[in-house]
């Protein structure tokens, strides 16, 4: 009886941990736009997923879905006023000229797979 007990609460420190760590700890790479064109693979998300470029200098964000999810077939920059349809297996392109220095979010068309732009 007692060792039941024990196990599930072993199972339980580590399924608390691998949450924490999951949501809270993983750190994402932010990679710096070289050149004009940077490709950001759709595939379980959006990889990469925190790109910097440069303000006031013509962007062009090619993305390249290979996820059939719904969800991934469609890309909102919100801030720039941007929503495009991203067709299954072929590459989209969308150009931006920020204005501004900042972060700026991007996601899939229902919220649930982010990005971000680091506008410097």
């Amino acid at each position: 009886m007692v060792f039941d007990k024990v196990l599930v609460l072993i199972i339980g420190i580590v399924g608390i941990i691998s949450t924490y760590w999951f949501f809270f700890m993983k750190k994402s790479q932010t990679i710096e736009a070289e050149g004009d064109t940077i490709e950001i693979k759709v595939e379980g998300g959006y990889k990469p997923d925190r790109i910097s470029i440069p303000v006031g200098k013509t962007t062009r964000l090619v993305f390249d879905r290979r996820d059939p999810s719904s969800c991934l077939e469609e890309v909102v920059l919100s801030d720039f006023k941007v929503r495009k349809f991203l067709a299954l297996n072929e590459k989209t392109t969308v150009e931006i000229t920020p204005d501004k220095t900042g972060e700026f979010d991007f996601s899939c068309g229902m919220g649930m797979y982010h990005g971000k732009l680091i506008v410097k």
